[in-house]
């Protein structure tokens, strides 16, 4: 199930158990007073507000800012209260990216990245966190392999130890 399908199926689950057993007059008056939108943009929005109060920018997979506007978008591409939170929350959406860089959580970094990507595929600093992924993945091979030749030496020097 994709990504978004996934969204779409837990907003919808969600609006679901919020509106079961409540009178429409109630669910109309609330709608009306509060100015809230029962519709799957308004229940992303909801969710996407939520996600970013609680600092779920990118992460976790599933439930988070991004992923919820973007399903908006999809949705409705013109939204613009998705278009200005995406906008707002990339200088601290990339943050999240390279501290998952820095922290050698490559493959979540990766996720991460490609979210943002999703959203603004051109913009310099994905291409800049890109590239240092790609070196933080390089070291990281360097660096097992290298513990595997130690590993290898250690096993060839106990054999040969044990041989005299």
């Amino acid at each position: 199930m994709s990504v978004v399908a996934l969204c779409v199926a837990v907003a919808a689950g969600w609006w679901l158990l919020g509106s079961h057993g409540a009178p429409a007059a109630s669910s109309a008056s609330t709608q009306a007073a509060g100015g809230k939108d029962d519709s799957g943009v308004g229940i992303l929005l909801d969710l996407a507000k939520t996600a970013v109060s609680e600092h779920r920018l990118v992460a976790p997979a599933g439930s988070n800012a991004y992923e919820f506007y973007l399903s908006v978008l999809q949705l409705d591409p013109s939204n613009a209260v998705a278009l200005e939170q995406l906008h707002e929350s990339f200088p601290n959406a990339s943050a999240e990216v390279e501290r998952a860089i820095n922290d050698s959580n490559l493959d979540e970094a990766q996720r991460e990245l490609s979210l943002l990507r999703e959203f603004d595929s051109t913009n310099y600093i994905l291409s800049l966190l890109g590239g240092k992924l790609d070196a933080q993945r390089q070291i990281q091979i360097r660096q097992d392999e290298a513990r595997a030749a130690a590993m290898q030496a250690q096993q060839h020097s106990a054999n040969t130890g044990s041989m005299l």
